[in-house]
């Protein structure tokens, strides 16, 4: 059990301290006031295309009624919009708007940026070693579909 308390506590130290590196707990993500649910609902919204809620629902494993909340957000702002599945009446299809593509580059671009600036100062061979230390983690915890 000891080894088990140890294992628990060594991943909850390296969350805390990658939550604040990459500055996750600030409230919004990067510099554009949106939150990384937010953001992270825009990606999926952009690579479903179309999208639906029950999609989004499944691949974050949200609770729906947050997600409705987050969306009514996002449409209000006019970064989403929707519109009747012609196959099926009872569910809606998500779509970014022209703004919310904008949103969704500018979010997209400062994350790869906010990246770089990590990790540029590295070595490529301890870039290398961090991307495959990465990708173990990602395949041992059973979430390496998701790349």
């Amino acid at each position: 059990m000891q080894k088990n308390e140890e294992t628990i506590q060594t991943i909850r130290a390296f969350n805390r301290f990658y939550t604040s590196l990459i500055g996750l707990l600030d409230g919004n993500l990067l510099y554009n006031g949106y939150s990384l649910a937010e953001a992270r609902i825009l990606y999926e919204i952009h690579i479903g295309k179309p999208a639906n809620a029950a999609n989004i629902i499944t691949a974050l494993d949200m609770d729906k009624g947050y997600l409705s909340r987050i969306l009514k957000k996002l449409q209000k702002d006019g970064l989403v919009g929707k519109a009747q599945s012609k196959s099926d009446a009872r569910v809606s299809l998500l779509h970014l708007t022209d703004k919310g593509l904008k949103i969704f580059h500018e979010l997209n671009q400062e994350s790869n940026e906010q990246i770089g600036l990590l990790i540029n100062p590295l070595p490529n061979k301890s870039q290398n070693e961090l991307v495959t230390h990465m990708k173990a983690i990602m395949n041992i915890l059973g979430t390496g579909k998701n790349n």
